[in-house]
């Protein structure tokens, strides 16, 4: 055991006087000298030397392609704005016209519709409402039912029945 311990020591020792022998080669107190560079034969006036740094600026073209940036859910959600030269009934979102009435005659039906901003219109079959140009294809004598030709989120028209329905009394 005792020669273990030792050898273990001296391993130790050895070591230590190995890192410190590396030591040893630079003088206490002495500044290392510096480096000049070359002198040349004629003197000249050295103009301080300027960097060119390249910036590269990445630039997307999207040829025709959608934008990854752009959320498909705002796309489907666009709507055209309203025009002022057109009707008040082709200015407003078929979501947002009520059905206030509808009356018949001999002949057909007729719809009263009240739009957002409280102004009340009659309607008749074959007429244009809506902000996408939305036909009347059918009023019967409790709903209206309007057909429009719409634009999905990859760009291609989507025919969009909506079915405007009539209040019955006790039910709000």
């Amino acid at each position: 055991m005792a020669t273990r311990t030792s050898i273990a020591a001296c391993v130790i020792v050895m070591i230590m006087v190995a890192g410190l022998a590396g030591c040893g080669d630079k003088k206490a107190g002495q500044p290392k000298p510096a480096v000049q560079p070359p002198k040349t034969a004629a003197p000249q006036a050295q103009a301080p030397q300027e960097e060119k740094i390249e910036k590269l600026a990445y630039d997307y073209d999207a040829k025709g392609r959608r934008d990854p940036f752009q959320s498909l859910v705002d796309v489907a959600k666009a709507k055209p704005k309203r025009s002022p030269g057109k009707r008040p009934i082709e200015n407003f979102d078929v979501d947002e016209i009520v059905l206030s009435a509808i009356v018949w005659d001999q002949k057909e039906y007729y719809a009263l519709i009240t739009l957002p901003d409280n102004k009340s219109y009659t309607i008749k079959r074959g007429m244009t409402l809506g902000l996408y140009g939305g036909k009347v294809v059918e009023i019967t004598k409790d709903s209206v039912l309007i057909r429009e030709q719409v634009k999905d989120y990859r760009g291609q028209l989507k025919t969009k029945d909506t079915s405007l329905k009539l209040r019955k009394e006790g039910v709000e």
